[in-house]
């Protein structure tokens, strides 16, 4: 019988990183507008559904804000836009 003989060798991983800018469309919490706005704009504007949009506004209104969407700058600029025009206060984080 030949004795086993074990051999270490490296190897080099590479890993691939993706990086990306993810920033958050947060909405802020306001004394004007009415829980059926906020939501129906969530709906409209950020493809919410109705549970999901519900969910964040009852976070808006208890903790004051609320992270309603994820994503590049550009992607919720336009978001951003029509929130505000609903005379929602929104900012991109």
């Amino acid at each position: 019988m030949q004795p086993f003989h074990q051999q270490e060798v490296a190897v080099d991983v590479l890993e691939a990183v993706e990086t990306t800018d993810l920033m958050d469309l947060i909405v802020f919490n306001d004394d004007v507008n009415t829980f059926d706005h906020v939501i129906e704009t969530l709906v409209r504007v950020c493809k919410h559904t109705p549970e999901q949009a519900e969910q964040c506004t009852l976070l808006i209104h208890y903790k004051g804000k609320c992270a309603v969407k994820s994503g590049s700058f550009d992607f919720l600029k336009p978001m951003r836009e029509s929130i505000c025009e609903a005379g929602i206060d929104a900012r991109i984080l």
